[in-house]
């Protein structure tokens, strides 16, 4: 399906399939920092502010989120979310075709977007621009922050998204053939959070609502150095945008 653009030309809209592991599993590499008490909370506080944006973003058709955790889907499906049980429970790639294939069961031309769901800070309009970007190939990625993971795939109607995600994922998504897209105006479409150093780098970006009430739980010791082990104190003041901004 395609939708027109403010200029006039034909847009693609996409289809997003989200991934999203129980909540009690999520993020294991903020334990350090957040505690199990605390991390669960945070890592569906990055999912509502991922998806929360994603929807907001123009050529964004509609989002799936693929999850077995109740609470998170409750929360998601609230947003508009449609949820998806993963009932491969194979992991993520296995999680991510599921979906793909669930949305075109319903719509076998839909165009494809595989994101990661912990990006706190993103921004529709700079998920708008890659997007855009992806539409002009079959199969297209963005690397992360590291340029060592991906934080999007996309297939376009008619090509298969065959994730590869985990890990050196970008190398990964290189070697199938899927055109790596440069993005260096939509910073907030590559910070995706796995360690304390990465959410710091994500408040300087600004995250939405959701991250910025529980990010100053976290324990700032993990992060800079200071503070007793398991005592949580602020990061830092939390940078705040509107959401949908």
């Amino acid at each position: 399906m395609r939708r027109d653009g403010a200029d006039g030309e034909a847009e693609t809209a996409w289809s997003l399939v989200v991934p999203l592991k129980p909540l009690v599993r999520a993020k294991s590499r903020l334990s350090g920092a957040a505690g199990d008490k605390f991390r669960p909370r945070l890592a569906l506080a990055f999912a509502l502010d991922t998806v929360t944006a994603a929807l907001a973003c123009r050529n964004v058709r509609d989002v799936a989120v693929v999850t077995d955790d109740r609470l998170a889907g409750e929360r998601l499906a609230a947003l508009g979310a449609r949820i998806v049980p993963d009932t491969p429970g194979r992991g993520l790639n296995a999680a991510l075709s599921h979906g793909a294939g669930a949305v075109r069961a319903r719509r076998p031309g839909a165009a494809l977007a595989a994101l990661n769901a912990d990006l706190p800070a993103l921004r529709p309009a700079e998920l708008e621009l890659v997007l855009h970007s992806a539409s002009l190939f079959p199969r297209a990625f963005l690397a992360d922050a590291a340029d060592i993971g991906t934080t999007l795939l996309t297939a376009t109607s008619g090509t298969e998204l065959e994730p590869a995600f985990g890990g050196a994922s970008r190398a990964r998504h290189l070697a199938s053939g899927a055109r790596e897209i440069t993005a260096p105006g939509a910073p907030s479409v590559r910070r995706d959070v796995d360690t304390a150093e990465d959410l710091l780098a994500a408040l300087a970006l600004g995250v939405g609502p959701h991250t910025a009430r529980w990010a100053p739980r976290l324990a700032g010791g993990a992060a800079t150095g200071h503070g007793a082990p398991g005592e949580p104190e602020p990061l830092r003041p939390p940078q705040v945008r509107a959401s949908g901004a």
